[in-house]
């Protein structure tokens, strides 16, 4: 008994130190987890790779400029037998040749592959962008899940505690009535039974807080991940914060998702417009600038040099590539096909999801509403029943049921509106709204 009050004395005193620290809202909780999440700098670092990648000359409007050097030479033997029978050998003949140049290539024209390629290096830009949208609004939600699931069970761990004191204050009742006489050793090993279990739970609920506790303190990326935290000690539920219609509106608009589908779609239909390309004919420029210098170990002349300019340009059409074009155009339109049935395909789902979030919200609306009231009436029926069992009127079983009864109704409108929330969350994400968390809630 005397190990069991100080561990929980021990675990209430942990958490009280924790009081004395700042309090970490949702919205700041977000902000520190999208500064130090690690997939959200992970998928930052993509979305400068893809800002990077769009530029013209990567697209190929650009020419190329090489600057080049080289040097060559060559040492021989020659033997020579001549018709008239004589022979003569030569050794060591060395020749040399250096040079030096800059050379330009330019595709000027290739059937407006080069728009088509740097359109989608713009897209997919964009495509970065919806990608790091889509991991900030996952982080968000699931921040906000984490943060009131550790509200509710801070909650939870309060209602244990006031059920550990209640239970506390029967056994003293019970032991007080014992010493005296008036009620049996039966009585009073029920009510130590009970409290013991009621100690049980509480410290069960003690490491439930703290491993919510972890799992926020990873989502926000902090290297302490045993931090404590100083959170809200409720959950806000405003019955008038969403509208259906409202919803599948943004939802149309604002979802990332959807976005990047249409995305999608629009990269399909480029890459048909670069395959069309090849239909064209197709224009490329060159020219250089150069030196050369050539030194003959043999011969009449010992160096030649040389310095100018180069230039040329080339102009071709394919004519028959085996079909290919032909097939691969067809794949692109189906492609095409296939990206817009997709998007439709996620509309729908959208849709779906949307209506099941919205009843699951109405539905727990109304139950936190009735679990409100019922949780009154309990409340009201264990002070009744604490009452008449310190008159004796009333047995510990039906006094035990009573707290039971009171705990229970606590639980079941904190699961209540901890759902209303977490559908609320979805709702918002589902609707491009969920970074609206990061707004400071406006002083009433």
């Amino acid at each position: 008994m005397k190990r069991s009050f100080i561990i929980i004395f021990t675990c209430i005193a942990c958490h009280t130190a924790s009081h004395a620290q700042e309090v970490y809202t949702l919205e700041k909780c977000i902000g520190i987890g999208l500064e130090h999440n690690y997939s959200i700098r992970i998928i930052q670092n993509e979305e400068r790779i893809s800002s990077n990648n769009a530029t013209p000359g990567n697209a190929g409007y650009l020419p190329v400029v090489d600057l080049s050097g080289g040097f060559n030479g060559t040492v021989y033997n020659y033997d020579y037998d001549y018709t008239d029978g004589t022979s003569e050998s030569v050794k060591n003949i060395n020749s040399e040749t250096a040079n030096a140049g800059i050379n330009l290539n330019w595709t000027v024209f290739d059937g407006f592959g080069i728009q088509a390629d740097y359109s989608k290096l713009k897209e997919l830009q964009q495509m970065g962008t919806l990608n790091t949208r889509i991991a900030i609004e996952d982080l968000a939600a699931n921040i906000a899940a984490e943060y009131y699931n550790l509200v509710r069970q801070r909650i939870r761990l309060r209602n244990l505690r006031s059920a550990v004191r209640l239970s506390k204050e029967r056994l003293r009742i019970v032991e007080e009535r014992y010493t005296i006489g008036s009620m049996s050793r039966l009585d009073l090993q029920q009510a130590k039974v009970d409290f013991n279990a009621d100690s049980s739970r509480l410290l069960t609920q003690y490491e439930t807080v703290n491993a919510s506790q972890i799992i926020l303190n990873e989502l926000m990326g902090l290297d302490s991940v045993n931090r404590h935290l100083r959170v809200r000690d409720t959950i806000p539920i405003q019955s008038s914060l969403l509208e259906e219609k409202d919803l599948w509106q943004k939802t149309l608009t604002n979802n990332a998702s959807l976005l990047a589908s249409h995305k999608n779609q629009t990269l399909s239909e480029l890459d048909y417009k670069k395959i069309r390309s090849r239909n064209y004919p197709y224009f490329k420029f060159n020219a250089g600038y150069g030196y050369t210098d050539n030194r003959y170990g043999t011969g009449d002349m010992e160096l030649q040099k040389r310095l100018g300019l180069n230039y040329g340009v080339t102009v071709g059409l394919t004519l028959f590539d085996g079909m290919n074009r032909r097939r691969e155009q067809q794949n692109a339109r189906l492609r095409i096909k296939n990206t817009e049935l997709r998007t439709q395909e996620l509309e729908l789902g959208l849709k779906a999801d949307l209506s099941n979030l919205w009843m699951a919200y109405r539905n727990n609306l109304d139950l936190w509403e009735l679990e409100k009231e019922n949780l009154v009436t309990a409340q009201e029926n264990y002070e009744i029943a604490i009452e008449r069992y310190k008159l004796g009127d009333l047995s510990g079983i039906e006094l035990r049921e009573a707290q039971n009864n009171l705990l229970e109704a606590e639980e079941r409108r904190s699961i209540a509106e901890y759902n209303t929330k977490l559908c609320e969350i979805s709702l918002l994400q589902l609707s491009g709204q969920i970074l609206t968390y990061l707004e400071p809630p406006e002083k009433v």
